[in-house]
């Protein structure tokens, strides 16, 4: 008789936890893989024929430009490429594999395959930006109309999507904001910028980068910015507001538009960070609020995939009175052709190299169009119905409390405390999500610093079902409960997985580091390499 595999793996209807063992590879890096000689492919000779018309290109170049020496490159056949790379690719965690709730503050959500070979097409993908405007009408064309449907989700009046990361959007929308100041006269004296601690932390970042005094507001007792500490911070040295929101913990300040206000009053512009924007798509536009400048990341709310940091797409959009400070080159339409516009004089000039990162756009593009504006909305009202479900399994948990807006519904995710289970147990929030891995599902903390003590925060978008969620949420469930009866287990893990606890004393001293490998050789003496 055939065994009925499927008792094992419910329950009263309800799927038990997964069993998961993710592949675990001793695997070098792939310098240490290398072997001299070793070939994955070989160039083909050149032709005597070639030779004798072309000459020698190499002699052509300054002395300055070439090389001393051949690059020092791995050497391996193909076969040894190959089984590097998908033994790296299977150490990994991602939405393909798991139900990928845990990446708060970062709307990971699954991203359809055939948005991918869309970007993939030889069309998209062989494009070379410095072609003639003439040769690449198709591209400027998707940006063009993408740019509109960005400006009519925002009321933003002009976009760019030259940035390259929502860090990179921030920073322009603060250059333009610097410009504005300089072009009325008031440049030196507003040197300051306001943001919120609950912001994502790439504002204050981006603002002191540039040279400017951070003011951060913390939340008053129900979470929302502190409208006082705000009448208290702007001044006539106020260069603007950079904030978001909903912010991180996932609670809409309602009193948006007298922030707006206030900082418009004291003669600051007001910049909102919606890099995140998967809760309010077709339900509250920037422009409503009396934003100055905004930005999304196409990377995040759009579906284009995060890309481990990269590529992605931060789309900045302003008003009218700044269109004229945007990143040179702009896409224009005549009617009859697309053309790339650097005749901006007042423009900041570039904050990423060419005009956009294609392959994003592309994925952004045929992502929104394949919904239309109902899809838009309907993509928000999943969100927020499926955080808000998320919620209250999660409030079950014994030890788990959200913070702030107590018995009020959240936006698009919110950031949770462990601190009661931590009181109890003495696991930390940090080693809940490393048992997490065990059942083979992502876990995030925080940005620092915790506000929040022992935080996670949790974001489940519009990708996943009521079922889903519900295993997700009975994971956290079951590692509380070994928190209180198995301690040990919790706190030494990962157990079945490839990662491992972190030695953060390393990380902190700056003798250790080594970003490539010719810094590592050096720093373990083969001076010669």
């Amino acid at each position: 008789m055939s065994q009925d595999i499927t008792r094992h793996r419910y329950t009263n209807s309800k799927p038990k936890l997964r069993r998961f063992h993710q592949a675990r590879w001793d695997e070098p890096i792939i310098f240490e893989l290398s072997r001299e000689g070793q070939r994955g492919i070989l160039v083909p000779e050149v032709e005597d024929e070639i030779k004798d018309r072309v000459g020698d290109v190499v002699a052509t170049l300054p002395e300055f430009m070439r090389r001393k020496r051949p690059p020092s490159l791995p050497e391996l056949s193909q076969p040894e490429v190959l089984r590097h790379y998908v033994r790296l690719s299977q150490e990994n965690l991602g939405t393909d594999l798991n139900v990928d709730v845990g990446q708060g503050t970062c709307t990971m959500k699954y991203s359809p395959k055939i948005n991918d070979q869309l970007a993939r097409m030889p069309k998209v993908a062989d494009l070379h930006p410095l072609q003639d405007e003439e040769t690449v009408q198709g591209i400027l064309e998707v940006m063009y109309r993408f740019e509109g449907i960005l400006k009519e989700i925002s009321g933003m009046d002009r976009f760019s999507l030259q940035p390259g990361a929502g860090g990179a959007a921030i920073y322009t929308n603060v250059s333009i904001i610097r410009a504005y100041h300089r072009a009325t006269g008031d440049g030196l004296r507003r040197n300051e910028f306001i943001t919120t601690i609950f912001s994502h932390p790439s504002n204050a970042a981006c603002a002191k980068t540039a040279g400017y005094k951070v003011l951060t507001l913390y939340p008053d007792e129900d979470g929302y910015p502190d409208l006082e500490a705000l009448k208290a911070a702007v001044s006539e040295k106020t260069a603007g507001l950079l904030i978001t929101n909903p912010e991180d913990t996932g609670i809409f300040n309602p009193r948006i538009e007298e922030f707006v206000e206030l900082v418009h009053d004291a003669g600051g512009l007001c910049s909102y960070d919606q890099a995140n924007a998967n809760g309010i798509l077709g339900i509250t536009r920037a422009a409503e609020a009396g934003f100055d400048l905004c930005h999304f990341n196409l990377h995040k709310t759009f579906s284009s995939p995060h890309g481990c940091g990269g590529p992605g797409a931060g789309a900045i959009g302003v008003t009218e009175n700044l269109a004229r400070f945007l990143p040179v080159p702009l896409i224009e339409y005549d009617g009859e052709k697309y053309r790339l516009n650097y005749d901006l004089p007042d423009s900041i000039g570039k904050i990423g190299p060419f005009y956009g990162v294609a392959p994003v756009v592309v994925r952004a593009y045929a992502w929104v169009m394949s919904l239309g504006a109902e899809g838009l909305r309907e993509v928000a009202e999943i969100a927020v119905l499926n955080n808000n479900y998320l919620m209250q399994k999660m409030l079950e948990i014994r030890g788990v409390s959200a913070p702030y807006a107590r018995g009020k519904s959240r936006i698009e995710q919110v950031r949770y405390s462990w601190e009661e289970l931590v009181k109890d147990t003495g696991v930390h929030s940090e080693e809940i999500g490393l048992r997490a891995v065990d059942f083979g599902v992502h876990y995030w903390t925080s940005h620092h610093p915790w506000v929040i003590p022992e935080p996670c925060t949790l974001e489940p978008t519009e990708s996943y079902s009521k079922d889903e969620l519900d295993e997700y949420a009975g994971i956290l469930a079951h590692v509380a409960h070994e928190a209180r009866t198995d301690r040990e287990l919790v706190k030494t893990a990962p157990h079945n997985s490839t990662i491992h606890t972190i030695d953060h004393g390393p990380l902190d001293d700056p003798a250790h580091w080594a970003v490539t490998w010719r810094a590592y050789r050096r720093k373990m003496g083969h001076e010669a390499d």
